[in-house]
Protein backbone atom coordinates (compact mmCIF):
# COMPACT_ATOMS: atom_id res chain seq x y z
CA UNK A 1 0.00 0.00 0.00
CA UNK A 2 1.36 3.35 -0.85
CA UNK A 3 -0.75 5.64 1.21
CA UNK A 4 -1.33 4.30 5.16
CA UNK A 5 -4.92 4.39 4.77
CA UNK A 6 -7.92 4.63 2.20
CA UNK A 7 -8.48 7.84 0.73
CA UNK A 8 -11.85 9.21 1.18
CA UNK A 9 -11.76 12.94 -0.15
CA UNK A 10 -9.12 14.90 -1.22
CA UNK A 11 -7.73 18.56 -0.22
CA UNK A 12 -5.58 20.22 -2.31
CA UNK A 13 -3.81 23.83 -1.95
CA UNK A 14 -3.85 25.94 -4.76
CA UNK A 15 -0.74 28.69 -5.22
CA UNK A 16 2.11 26.37 -6.62
CA UNK A 17 0.19 23.26 -5.97
CA UNK A 18 -2.80 23.33 -9.06
CA UNK A 19 -1.35 26.50 -10.64
CA UNK A 20 2.09 27.70 -10.87
CA UNK A 21 1.62 31.28 -9.06
CA UNK A 22 3.95 31.51 -6.59
CA UNK A 23 7.04 32.02 -9.01
CA UNK A 24 4.80 34.86 -10.12
CA UNK A 25 4.44 36.18 -6.78
CA UNK A 26 7.75 35.97 -5.83
CA UNK A 27 8.69 38.20 -9.36
CA UNK A 28 6.79 40.13 -8.55
CA UNK A 29 7.50 41.40 -4.97
CA UNK A 30 11.03 41.53 -6.31
CA UNK A 31 10.00 43.82 -8.54
CA UNK A 32 7.96 45.93 -5.74
CA UNK A 33 10.49 45.54 -2.91
CA UNK A 34 13.21 47.46 -5.95
CA UNK A 35 10.19 50.34 -6.26
CA UNK A 36 10.40 51.01 -2.81
CA UNK A 37 13.75 50.91 -2.35
CA UNK A 38 14.87 47.74 -0.46
CA UNK A 39 16.08 44.39 -2.66
CA UNK A 40 13.95 41.30 -1.60
CA UNK A 41 16.18 38.64 -0.04
CA UNK A 42 15.70 35.12 -1.14
CA UNK A 43 15.01 33.92 2.19
CA UNK A 44 12.54 36.65 3.39
CA UNK A 45 10.42 35.07 0.10
CA UNK A 46 11.19 31.97 1.13
CA UNK A 47 9.50 32.49 4.65
CA UNK A 48 6.40 33.89 3.17
CA UNK A 49 5.26 31.00 0.94
CA UNK A 50 1.50 29.33 2.48
CA UNK A 51 1.67 32.35 4.83
CA UNK A 52 -1.51 34.09 5.04
CA UNK A 53 0.27 37.13 6.45
CA UNK A 54 3.86 38.56 5.77
CA UNK A 55 3.83 41.46 8.24
CA UNK A 56 6.00 40.02 10.63
CA UNK A 57 8.71 38.99 8.07
CA UNK A 58 8.68 42.17 6.18
CA UNK A 59 8.84 44.55 9.48
CA UNK A 60 11.44 42.08 10.76
CA UNK A 61 13.29 42.74 7.86
CA UNK A 62 12.54 46.24 6.39
CA UNK A 63 11.96 48.21 9.63
CA UNK A 64 8.87 48.62 11.81
CA UNK A 65 7.96 51.30 9.67
CA UNK A 66 8.11 49.57 6.46
CA UNK A 67 4.95 50.24 4.86
CA UNK A 68 3.20 46.60 4.69
CA UNK A 69 -0.34 47.32 3.40
CA UNK A 70 0.99 49.25 0.28
CA UNK A 71 3.94 47.08 -0.47
CA UNK A 72 0.83 44.07 -0.43
CA UNK A 73 -1.47 46.39 -2.77
CA UNK A 74 1.23 47.31 -5.20
CA UNK A 75 2.01 43.29 -5.46
CA UNK A 76 -1.75 42.38 -6.12
CA UNK A 77 -1.38 45.14 -9.00
CA UNK A 78 1.47 43.70 -10.18
CA UNK A 79 1.23 39.66 -9.99
CA UNK A 80 -2.57 40.57 -11.28
CA UNK A 81 -1.23 42.43 -14.61
CA UNK A 82 1.21 39.44 -14.88
CA UNK A 83 -1.74 36.34 -14.10
CA UNK A 84 -3.50 38.17 -16.66
CA UNK A 85 -1.41 37.91 -19.55
CA UNK A 86 -1.79 33.85 -18.56
CA UNK A 87 -0.45 31.68 -15.79
CA UNK A 88 -0.66 27.64 -16.61
CA UNK A 89 -1.83 25.04 -13.83
CA UNK A 90 0.50 22.71 -13.10
CA UNK A 91 1.22 19.32 -14.65
CA UNK A 92 -1.36 16.71 -14.02
CA UNK A 93 -4.17 19.04 -12.50
CA UNK A 94 -7.22 17.57 -15.07
CA UNK A 95 -5.85 14.32 -15.06
CA UNK A 96 -5.91 13.83 -11.08
CA UNK A 97 -9.42 15.55 -11.61
CA UNK A 98 -9.98 13.13 -14.29
CA UNK A 99 -9.22 9.95 -11.64
CA UNK A 100 -10.87 11.48 -8.77
CA UNK A 101 -14.24 11.96 -10.71
CA UNK A 102 -13.69 8.34 -11.54
CA UNK A 103 -13.30 6.81 -8.31
CA UNK A 104 -16.15 9.45 -7.00
CA UNK A 105 -14.10 10.72 -4.53
CA UNK A 106 -14.81 14.33 -3.30
CA UNK A 107 -12.44 17.18 -3.00
CA UNK A 108 -11.76 20.92 -1.93
CA UNK A 109 -9.43 23.47 -2.17
CA UNK A 110 -7.71 24.91 0.80
CA UNK A 111 -5.56 28.09 0.77
CA UNK A 112 -4.20 31.35 2.01
CA UNK A 113 -5.44 33.44 -1.07
CA UNK A 114 -8.67 35.12 -1.26
CA UNK A 115 -11.26 33.76 -2.92
CA UNK A 116 -11.10 36.61 -5.47
CA UNK A 117 -7.45 35.31 -6.07
CA UNK A 118 -8.92 31.96 -6.62
CA UNK A 119 -11.19 32.96 -9.68
CA UNK A 120 -8.64 35.02 -10.61
CA UNK A 121 -6.05 32.05 -11.00
CA UNK A 122 -8.31 29.67 -11.86
CA UNK A 123 -11.23 31.17 -13.51
CA UNK A 124 -10.05 30.34 -17.03
CA UNK A 125 -8.76 27.20 -16.34
CA UNK A 126 -11.64 25.01 -15.35
CA UNK A 127 -10.89 22.93 -12.66
CA UNK A 128 -13.19 25.57 -10.06
CA UNK A 129 -16.75 24.07 -11.28
CA UNK A 130 -14.50 20.22 -10.45
CA UNK A 131 -14.16 21.16 -6.56
CA UNK A 132 -16.65 20.57 -4.34
CA UNK A 133 -15.66 23.45 -1.90
CA UNK A 134 -12.83 26.16 -1.85
CA UNK A 135 -11.75 27.50 1.59
CA UNK A 136 -10.23 30.18 1.32
CA UNK A 137 -8.85 33.30 3.90
CA UNK A 138 -12.18 34.89 5.59
CA UNK A 139 -13.30 30.90 5.91
CA UNK A 140 -11.28 30.25 8.84
CA UNK A 141 -10.03 31.67 12.19
CA UNK A 142 -6.22 30.76 11.87
CA UNK A 143 -4.11 30.46 8.76
CA UNK A 144 -1.67 28.36 7.90
CA UNK A 145 0.35 26.98 9.54
CA UNK A 146 -2.55 26.52 12.11
CA UNK A 147 -5.04 23.38 10.65
CA UNK A 148 -8.29 25.77 10.39
CA UNK A 149 -8.15 25.76 6.56
CA UNK A 150 -7.65 21.94 6.84
CA UNK A 151 -10.52 21.18 9.89
CA UNK A 152 -12.81 23.81 7.80
CA UNK A 153 -12.47 21.72 4.06
CA UNK A 154 -12.70 18.08 6.12
CA UNK A 155 -15.65 19.53 7.62
CA UNK A 156 -17.48 21.04 4.68
CA UNK A 157 -16.81 17.36 2.80
CA UNK A 158 -18.38 15.62 5.23
CA UNK A 159 -15.26 13.14 5.41
CA UNK A 160 -12.83 13.02 8.93
CA UNK A 161 -9.61 14.55 8.10
CA UNK A 162 -7.84 11.39 9.39
CA UNK A 163 -9.21 9.91 5.73
CA UNK A 164 -8.29 12.63 3.78
CA UNK A 165 -5.30 13.39 1.36
CA UNK A 166 -4.10 16.85 1.47
CA UNK A 167 -1.79 17.62 -1.33
CA UNK A 168 0.79 20.64 -0.35
CA UNK A 169 3.92 22.40 -2.21
CA UNK A 170 4.68 24.96 1.02
CA UNK A 171 6.21 24.34 4.25
CA UNK A 172 3.60 26.35 5.98
CA UNK A 173 0.99 24.14 4.28
CA UNK A 174 2.46 20.72 5.10
CA UNK A 175 2.51 22.49 8.75
CA UNK A 176 -1.26 22.74 8.21
CA UNK A 177 -2.47 19.79 6.79
CA UNK A 178 -0.37 17.53 8.97
CA UNK A 179 -1.60 19.31 11.96
CA UNK A 180 -5.26 18.91 11.08
CA UNK A 181 -4.50 14.89 10.93
CA UNK A 182 -4.63 14.32 7.30
CA UNK A 183 -2.55 12.33 5.10
CA UNK A 184 -0.23 14.95 3.69
CA UNK A 185 1.95 14.45 0.97
CA UNK A 186 4.40 17.20 -0.06
CA UNK A 187 4.70 18.58 -4.04
CA UNK A 188 7.88 20.18 -3.96
CA UNK A 189 7.13 23.73 -5.89
CA UNK A 190 9.77 26.42 -4.94
CA UNK A 191 10.65 24.57 -1.85
CA UNK A 192 12.68 21.48 -1.75
CA UNK A 193 11.33 18.93 1.02
CA UNK A 194 14.00 19.30 3.98
CA UNK A 195 13.99 17.12 7.04
CA UNK A 196 11.30 18.34 8.76
CA UNK A 197 8.59 17.94 5.39
CA UNK A 198 9.50 14.43 5.10
CA UNK A 199 9.05 14.01 8.58
CA UNK A 200 5.56 15.35 8.78
CA UNK A 201 4.56 14.09 5.46
CA UNK A 202 3.43 10.42 4.57
CA UNK A 203 4.98 11.12 0.91
CA UNK A 204 6.78 13.36 -0.83
CA UNK A 205 5.91 13.53 -4.72
CA UNK A 206 7.57 14.43 -7.70
CA UNK A 207 4.44 15.90 -9.72
CA UNK A 208 0.55 15.12 -9.30
CA UNK A 209 0.91 12.34 -12.18
CA UNK A 210 2.80 10.36 -9.32
CA UNK A 211 -0.13 11.36 -6.99
CA UNK A 212 -2.22 10.08 -9.01
CA UNK A 213 -0.30 6.89 -9.82
CA UNK A 214 -0.84 6.23 -5.61
CA UNK A 215 -4.48 6.63 -5.80
CA UNK A 216 -4.79 4.24 -8.89
CA UNK A 217 -2.64 1.52 -6.85
CA UNK A 218 -4.74 2.27 -3.21
CA UNK A 219 -8.70 1.93 -4.78
CA UNK A 220 -7.86 -0.91 -7.53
Amino acid sequence: MVLPRPVRAVVFDMDGLLVDTEAVYRDAMARVIVEMGHDMAHEAFRAMIGLPDNTAILTSRYGADFPVAAFNDRVEVVAGEMIAAGVPLKGGVHEILDHLDALALPRAIATSSSHRAVASHLGASGVIPRIQTIVARGDYARGKPHPDPYLTAADRLGVHPADCLALEDSYNGVRSASAAGMMTVMVPDLLEATDEMHGLCVRVAADLHEVRGWLGVLRA
